[in-house]
């Protein structure tokens, strides 16, 4: 045996998984003695996702070495839908080469799904840097993109020393969403001038249901460059998105 995971709050591991899978079909996990860890690309290589669940994150995890698993993320995300919050969660690699997936309560559940080769080299993450920061709440950026939703497909992201706007135009119709500086809302900005870049609404619509991990996120872009959104849980979990830029076409 060289693998068995344990979570008590399989929440962790279930939401992003199904957040990852709107974005991948399939992908690889490196199960390192630190972490679970995965970087993929979405199928239009427009969007990467970076996701990392601590092995402090479990109550049980035995590792003899590091162990690359490919997996359909769809009859993942399925199987991790059943579970239940008061089931604890064991993962495993069997004889036989597949994945099993149990789950632990008042009766004991055992999937199994196949492990693929994946034919791509492993992604790495870009070396990107970024004079913005803007740390927020989650439901806010969500509200501010559901605002934009309505009349455009694509976002304009402003940051200017003590404000971040978020702004949509159509055809006819135009959306904008003005944060200040606050307690709540930090704004870390190194140049002091106004950065401004615009992403998919399409993308950032799935990103953005990382709020269902934690209730944060960090925002970081440059003017017609990628943007990062990170939630972080400390000690426990990571899911980060680069997303390429929209350019206009004129």
């Amino acid at each position: 045996m060289t693998m068995k995971l344990v979570l008590a709050e399989p929440r962790y591991l279930k939401d992003s998984i199904s957040i990852i899978a709107d974005l991948v079909n399939e992908a690889r996990f490196t199960i390192t003695k630190d972490a679970v860890e995965l970087i993929a690309m979405d199928p239009a290589n427009v969007a990467m996702v970076i996701f990392k669940l601590l092995s402090s994150s479990f109550v049980e995890y035995h590792v003899e070495k590091t162990v690359e698993i490919g997996v359909n993320m769809n009859n993942l995300k399925q199987i991790l839908r059943r579970s239940k919050s008061n089931e604890t969660l064991c993962l495993e690699v069997t004889q036989d080469n597949k994945l099993q997936i149990q789950f632990k309560g008042t009766t004991t559940r055992t999937f199994a799904i196949p492990i693929i080769e994946l034919d791509e080299k492993p992604q790495k993450v870009p070396p990107l840097s970024f004079p913005v920061m803007v740390s927020m709440s989650a439901s806010l950026l969500n509200d501010s993109i559901e605002d934009a939703d309505i009349v455009a497909e694509s976002v304009t992201f402003m940051a200017e020393k003590d404000r971040f706007t978020v702004k949509a135009e159509g055809d006819l119709s135009r959306a904008m969403v003005e944060i200040p500086a606050d307690e709540k809302t930090k704004i870390s900005h190194t140049t002091g001038e106004k950065i401004k870049a615009k992403y998919s609404v399409e993308y950032l619509k799935k990103m953005i249901t990382g709020a269902k991990i934690v209730d944060h996120v960090d925002v970081q872009f440059n003017a017609d460059y990628p943007l990062k959104l990170e939630y972080k849980e400390i000690d426990k979990v990571m899911l980060s998105f680069i997303l390429a830029p929209r350019m206009d076409e004129n």
